[in-house]
Protein backbone atom coordinates (compact mmCIF):
# COMPACT_ATOMS: atom_id res chain seq x y z
CA UNK A 1 0.00 0.00 0.00
CA UNK A 2 1.24 3.57 -0.89
CA UNK A 3 2.24 5.20 2.31
CA UNK A 4 0.98 8.34 2.45
CA UNK A 5 3.10 11.55 4.66
CA UNK A 6 1.87 14.56 5.63
CA UNK A 7 4.58 17.19 6.04
CA UNK A 8 3.82 19.22 8.08
CA UNK A 9 7.82 20.75 8.17
CA UNK A 10 7.48 24.35 9.87
CA UNK A 11 4.10 24.84 8.82
CA UNK A 12 3.25 25.09 12.23
CA UNK A 13 5.24 28.70 12.76
CA UNK A 14 6.35 27.38 16.42
CA UNK A 15 3.08 26.98 17.74
CA UNK A 16 3.03 23.35 19.41
CA UNK A 17 -0.62 24.01 19.82
CA UNK A 18 -1.21 24.20 15.98
CA UNK A 19 1.06 21.18 15.42
CA UNK A 20 -1.19 19.11 17.14
CA UNK A 21 -4.03 20.05 15.15
CA UNK A 22 -1.80 19.57 12.22
CA UNK A 23 -0.79 16.14 13.43
CA UNK A 24 -4.94 15.22 13.75
CA UNK A 25 -5.64 16.32 10.52
CA UNK A 26 -3.19 14.09 9.37
CA UNK A 27 -4.54 11.23 11.28
CA UNK A 28 -8.68 11.98 10.35
CA UNK A 29 -7.65 12.07 6.71
CA UNK A 30 -6.39 8.72 6.78
CA UNK A 31 -2.33 9.26 6.29
CA UNK A 32 0.82 7.04 7.41
CA UNK A 33 3.05 9.99 8.73
CA UNK A 34 3.48 13.34 10.36
CA UNK A 35 6.98 14.82 9.69
CA UNK A 36 8.67 17.59 10.64
CA UNK A 37 12.02 19.35 10.19
CA UNK A 38 14.83 20.31 12.15
CA UNK A 39 17.50 22.34 12.33
CA UNK A 40 20.07 24.31 14.15
CA UNK A 41 19.74 27.98 12.79
CA UNK A 42 22.93 29.06 13.83
CA UNK A 43 24.29 26.84 11.53
CA UNK A 44 21.64 26.13 8.73
CA UNK A 45 21.07 29.96 8.02
CA UNK A 46 23.94 31.44 5.78
CA UNK A 47 26.20 34.18 7.37
CA UNK A 48 25.18 36.76 4.85
CA UNK A 49 21.37 35.85 5.25
CA UNK A 50 21.66 36.12 9.37
CA UNK A 51 21.02 39.81 9.55
CA UNK A 52 18.71 40.46 7.01
CA UNK A 53 15.31 41.66 8.26
CA UNK A 54 12.20 40.63 7.50
CA UNK A 55 8.07 41.55 8.44
CA UNK A 56 7.33 38.33 10.51
CA UNK A 57 3.86 37.79 13.34
CA UNK A 58 6.55 38.36 16.14
CA UNK A 59 7.60 41.89 14.73
CA UNK A 60 10.39 42.84 11.99
CA UNK A 61 13.25 40.93 12.96
CA UNK A 62 16.21 39.30 11.80
CA UNK A 63 15.90 35.58 9.51
CA UNK A 64 18.21 33.96 11.87
CA UNK A 65 15.90 34.91 15.15
CA UNK A 66 13.10 33.98 12.67
CA UNK A 67 14.06 30.81 12.52
CA UNK A 68 14.95 30.33 15.49
CA UNK A 69 11.24 31.48 16.05
CA UNK A 70 10.02 28.42 14.10
CA UNK A 71 12.40 25.58 15.47
CA UNK A 72 10.65 23.27 18.93
CA UNK A 73 12.60 22.67 21.70
CA UNK A 74 13.00 18.94 22.95
CA UNK A 75 9.91 19.72 25.38
CA UNK A 76 8.19 20.62 22.47
CA UNK A 77 9.29 17.72 20.48
CA UNK A 78 8.39 15.44 24.08
CA UNK A 79 4.66 16.64 23.69
CA UNK A 80 4.83 15.82 19.81
CA UNK A 81 6.10 12.30 20.56
CA UNK A 82 3.86 11.81 23.46
CA UNK A 83 1.15 12.59 20.81
CA UNK A 84 1.47 10.85 17.64
CA UNK A 85 1.68 7.73 20.20
CA UNK A 86 -1.69 9.29 21.71
CA UNK A 87 -3.27 9.82 18.18
CA UNK A 88 -1.36 6.34 16.81
CA UNK A 89 -0.04 7.75 13.80
CA UNK A 90 4.29 7.74 13.58
CA UNK A 91 6.26 10.90 12.99
CA UNK A 92 9.70 11.52 11.90
CA UNK A 93 11.76 14.87 10.78
CA UNK A 94 14.08 15.79 8.39
CA UNK A 95 16.97 16.91 9.86
CA UNK A 96 19.08 19.49 8.55
CA UNK A 97 22.44 19.23 10.41
CA UNK A 98 24.54 16.60 12.85
CA UNK A 99 23.63 19.03 16.01
CA UNK A 100 19.94 18.44 14.51
CA UNK A 101 20.57 14.42 13.88
CA UNK A 102 21.46 13.36 17.02
CA UNK A 103 18.51 15.51 18.61
CA UNK A 104 16.29 13.81 16.99
CA UNK A 105 17.71 10.50 17.38
CA UNK A 106 16.58 10.94 21.35
CA UNK A 107 13.29 10.12 19.97
CA UNK A 108 13.74 6.84 18.54
CA UNK A 109 12.25 7.79 16.05
CA UNK A 110 11.81 4.67 12.82
CA UNK A 111 12.68 6.93 9.71
CA UNK A 112 14.59 9.63 9.00
CA UNK A 113 14.67 11.97 5.48
CA UNK A 114 17.45 13.58 3.75
CA UNK A 115 15.61 17.05 1.91
CA UNK A 116 16.14 17.86 -1.16
CA UNK A 117 18.40 20.36 -0.16
CA UNK A 118 20.75 18.30 1.87
CA UNK A 119 21.48 15.85 -0.71
CA UNK A 120 24.73 17.49 -1.37
CA UNK A 121 25.80 17.11 2.05
CA UNK A 122 28.17 13.97 2.17
CA UNK A 123 28.64 14.34 5.75
CA UNK A 124 25.37 14.59 7.00
CA UNK A 125 23.96 11.67 4.48
CA UNK A 126 26.83 9.32 5.87
CA UNK A 127 25.71 10.09 9.34
CA UNK A 128 22.19 9.52 9.03
CA UNK A 129 22.73 6.19 7.16
CA UNK A 130 25.26 4.99 9.89
CA UNK A 131 21.65 4.98 12.11
CA UNK A 132 20.58 1.78 9.86
CA UNK A 133 16.88 3.22 9.95
CA UNK A 134 14.47 3.43 6.76
CA UNK A 135 15.50 6.95 4.78
CA UNK A 136 13.47 8.70 2.42
CA UNK A 137 15.88 10.47 0.03
CA UNK A 138 14.33 13.97 -2.03
CA UNK A 139 15.81 14.73 -5.16
CA UNK A 140 14.65 18.44 -5.92
CA UNK A 141 17.57 20.25 -7.14
CA UNK A 142 20.00 17.96 -7.79
CA UNK A 143 21.90 16.55 -10.98
CA UNK A 144 22.33 13.11 -11.72
CA UNK A 145 25.67 12.88 -10.02
CA UNK A 146 24.60 14.08 -6.99
CA UNK A 147 21.60 11.27 -6.59
CA UNK A 148 24.50 8.56 -7.40
CA UNK A 149 26.63 9.42 -4.94
CA UNK A 150 23.85 9.79 -2.33
CA UNK A 151 22.49 6.17 -3.04
CA UNK A 152 26.38 4.76 -3.22
CA UNK A 153 26.59 6.08 0.31
CA UNK A 154 23.32 4.56 1.53
CA UNK A 155 23.96 1.09 -0.28
CA UNK A 156 27.60 1.04 1.09
CA UNK A 157 26.00 1.73 4.68
CA UNK A 158 23.96 -1.08 4.00
CA UNK A 159 20.83 1.00 4.73
CA UNK A 160 17.66 0.76 3.49
CA UNK A 161 16.21 3.50 1.98
CA UNK A 162 14.03 5.58 -0.80
CA UNK A 163 14.49 7.89 -3.32
CA UNK A 164 11.41 10.50 -3.59
CA UNK A 165 11.07 12.38 -6.81
CA UNK A 166 10.40 16.02 -6.14
CA UNK A 167 10.66 19.34 -7.44
CA UNK A 168 11.86 21.78 -5.28
CA UNK A 169 10.14 24.97 -6.25
CA UNK A 170 7.28 26.62 -3.94
CA UNK A 171 4.67 25.96 -5.59
CA UNK A 172 5.95 23.92 -8.36
CA UNK A 173 4.90 24.17 -12.04
CA UNK A 174 3.05 20.88 -13.14
CA UNK A 175 4.58 21.38 -16.52
CA UNK A 176 7.76 20.61 -14.65
CA UNK A 177 7.03 17.60 -12.81
CA UNK A 178 8.01 15.14 -14.95
CA UNK A 179 6.71 12.27 -13.37
CA UNK A 180 7.91 9.93 -15.78
CA UNK A 181 11.19 10.14 -13.39
CA UNK A 182 10.00 7.86 -10.72
CA UNK A 183 10.46 4.37 -13.36
CA UNK A 184 13.67 5.83 -14.26
CA UNK A 185 14.95 6.19 -10.89
CA UNK A 186 13.44 2.31 -9.87
CA UNK A 187 14.80 0.91 -12.76
CA UNK A 188 18.76 2.90 -12.48
CA UNK A 189 18.92 2.41 -8.82
CA UNK A 190 16.79 -0.74 -8.29
CA UNK A 191 14.81 0.61 -4.79
CA UNK A 192 11.21 2.23 -4.15
CA UNK A 193 10.74 5.65 -5.36
CA UNK A 194 8.38 8.08 -3.90
CA UNK A 195 6.85 11.36 -4.83
CA UNK A 196 7.12 14.58 -3.04
CA UNK A 197 5.15 16.83 -4.56
CA UNK A 198 4.79 21.05 -4.00
CA UNK A 199 2.37 21.58 -6.90
CA UNK A 200 -0.91 23.39 -6.07
CA UNK A 201 -3.26 20.50 -6.58
CA UNK A 202 -3.80 17.13 -5.57
CA UNK A 203 -3.95 15.58 -9.50
CA UNK A 204 -0.10 15.19 -9.78
CA UNK A 205 0.03 13.38 -6.50
CA UNK A 206 -2.84 10.86 -7.50
CA UNK A 207 -0.61 10.10 -10.77
CA UNK A 208 2.68 9.75 -9.03
CA UNK A 209 0.60 7.01 -7.07
CA UNK A 210 -0.90 5.39 -10.16
CA UNK A 211 2.57 5.25 -12.07
CA UNK A 212 3.71 3.15 -8.67
CA UNK A 213 5.22 5.32 -6.38
CA UNK A 214 5.78 3.66 -3.30
CA UNK A 215 4.93 6.99 -0.92
CA UNK A 216 3.58 10.01 -1.58
CA UNK A 217 4.18 13.49 1.12
CA UNK A 218 2.24 16.71 0.73
CA UNK A 219 3.07 19.57 2.83
CA UNK A 220 -0.17 20.12 4.96
CA UNK A 221 -1.79 23.70 6.57
CA UNK A 222 -4.63 24.26 8.35
CA UNK A 223 -4.70 27.70 5.76
CA UNK A 224 -2.75 28.36 2.47
CA UNK A 225 -3.17 32.02 4.32
CA UNK A 226 -1.10 31.90 7.00
CA UNK A 227 2.40 32.93 7.22
CA UNK A 228 5.26 30.99 6.11
CA UNK A 229 7.14 30.30 2.94
CA UNK A 230 5.42 26.60 2.16
CA UNK A 231 1.75 27.60 3.00
CA UNK A 232 1.50 28.22 -0.53
CA UNK A 233 2.10 24.59 -1.72
CA UNK A 234 0.13 22.55 0.90
CA UNK A 235 -3.23 21.21 1.25
CA UNK A 236 -5.94 21.96 3.57
CA UNK A 237 -7.95 19.56 5.02
CA UNK A 238 -10.66 19.45 2.28
CA UNK A 239 -7.85 18.45 -0.23
CA UNK A 240 -5.93 15.80 2.05
CA UNK A 241 -8.81 14.00 2.75
CA UNK A 242 -9.30 13.76 -1.57
CA UNK A 243 -5.79 12.97 -2.06
CA UNK A 244 -6.34 10.21 0.63
CA UNK A 245 -9.28 8.69 -0.54
CA UNK A 246 -8.57 8.96 -4.46
CA UNK A 247 -4.92 7.43 -3.60
CA UNK A 248 -6.65 4.32 -1.49
CA UNK A 249 -8.58 3.84 -4.00
CA UNK A 250 -5.71 3.36 -6.59
CA UNK A 251 -5.07 -0.15 -6.28
CA UNK A 252 -8.99 -1.29 -6.08
CA UNK A 253 -9.73 0.05 -9.60
CA UNK A 254 -6.48 -0.83 -11.15
CA UNK A 255 -6.61 -4.64 -10.09
CA UNK A 256 -4.02 -7.12 -11.70
CA UNK A 257 -3.25 -7.71 -15.66
CA UNK A 258 -5.20 -11.07 -15.83
CA UNK A 259 -8.64 -10.70 -18.10
CA UNK A 260 -11.18 -12.88 -16.99
CA UNK A 261 -15.06 -12.52 -17.35
CA UNK A 262 -16.66 -11.97 -14.33
CA UNK A 263 -19.57 -13.39 -12.92
CA UNK A 264 -21.91 -10.37 -12.78
CA UNK A 265 -20.99 -10.12 -16.62
CA UNK A 266 -22.26 -14.04 -17.61
CA UNK A 267 -25.78 -13.32 -17.75
CA UNK A 268 -25.45 -9.70 -19.76
CA UNK A 269 -23.33 -11.48 -22.03
CA UNK A 270 -26.27 -14.13 -22.49
CA UNK A 271 -28.82 -11.26 -22.84
CA UNK A 272 -27.02 -9.41 -25.57
CA UNK A 273 -25.21 -12.01 -27.37
CA UNK A 274 -28.45 -12.70 -29.42
CA UNK A 275 -26.81 -14.77 -32.08
CA UNK A 276 -25.53 -17.51 -29.43
CA UNK A 277 -28.55 -20.00 -28.30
Amino acid sequence: MVKIIAEIGINHNGDISMAKKLISMAKNCGCDYVKFQKRNPDICVPENQKKQMRETPWGYISYLDYKKKIEFSKDDYKIIDDYCKEQKIEWFASVWDLDSLKFIEQFNVSTHKIASALVTNLELLKEVAKCKKYTFISTGMCELEDIDKAVDIFKKANCEFELMHSVSTYPADEKDLNLSLINFYKKRYNCNVGYSGHETGISPSVIAAALGASSIERHVTLSRSLFGTDQSASVERRGLIELVTVIRKIPIVLGVPQKKMLDAEKPIAKKMRYWIK
